[in-house]
């Protein structure tokens, strides 16, 4: 079993090394990164110039790889044949913050889980919620033990094709977690405003501020497990289709179009 490690908060993040670490006793482990953060960056791909990758130490035993393009770079990388061996899964993580909700649609942890569901590898995303509150280092112990058991049982039972697990830990001592709930995606809510200022020539420029994004902590879904104590793992398709809504469209008249139709 070949396991690729990646993230995007950067090939430096701990939380990514206490992953890598934990994936250990379950197969060969590569890591391949970004080399800087690329926090909600969504879904990007380098197409317009060359990708370079260095070698990183990152502890005493694990030689990592940073790439100077984005998480789903290096998914691409990965499974385009950068290494030797054939990837059997993609872990990406651990997040420094939850991927609720919508957060998967900006999230580069989920959507470098999101491009090896593309290439067909099995692939899970995990996020830690950290408190914003946190003053001291965040401990990432839990959560890479609960990545382990996850990863673990998703090998055991395997994945469908073009299907991702999204995986987000609460923070609590692992004693205290109540179990894993699965789960569909919640309600997130975001606090954006547009902040509007001049730069010395006089030209605007913006700012989109705000506060933290919050949810809605219904009961079935990642938000609501989260909220419960529970580690909320999420299956995503790559599928976006409206099924229900296709029969009320075919009732639609397109005017000209309308006697174009199949």
């Amino acid at each position: 079993m070949h396991i690729m490690v990646t993230n995007d908060d950067g090939i430096n993040a701990p939380g990514l090394l206490a992953l890598a670490n934990a994936m250990k006793p379950l197969g060969q482990v590569s890591v391949l990164a970004p080399e800087r953060n690329w926090s909600s960056s969504g879904h990007v791909r380098t197409l317009d110039r060359p990708l370079r990758v260095k070698s990183v130490q990152m502890d005493h035993e694990l030689t990592g790889h940073a790439c100077d393009g984005a998480p789903s770079d290096c998914v691409a990388l990965a499974n385009a044949g950068f290494f030797n061996e054939k990837v059997d899964l993609v872990i990406s993580g651990i997040n420094s913050s939850a991927n609720l909700g919508h957060d998967v649609t900006y999230s580069g942890t989920v959507t470098a889980a999101m491009e090896a569901a593309i290439w067909g590898i099995p692939a899970i995303a995990f996020s830690l919620d950290i408190p914003e509150t946190l003053e001291t280092p965040p401990d990432y112990s839990t959560a890479a033990r609960v990545a382990r058991e996850i990863v673990a049982a998703t090998i055991q039972y395997g994945l469908p094709p073009h299907l991702l697990l999204n995986v987000n830990i609460p923070y609590l001592p692992f004693e205290e977690i109540r179990g894993v709930q699965i789960t569909r995606m919640g309600l997130r809510v975001y606090h954006d405003q547009l902040d509007r200022r001049l730069d010395p020539r006089g030209r605007p420029y913006y700012w989109t501020i705000g506060g933290s994004p919050t949810g809605v902590p219904e009961r079935g879904t990642d938000i609501g497990a989260i909220h419960e104590g529970y580690v909320s793992v999420t299956p995503l398709q790559l599928d976006l289709t409206a099924f229900h809504f296709i029969p009320e469209m075919n009732t639609w008249q397109w005017n000209g179009l309308s006697s174009k139709g199949s």
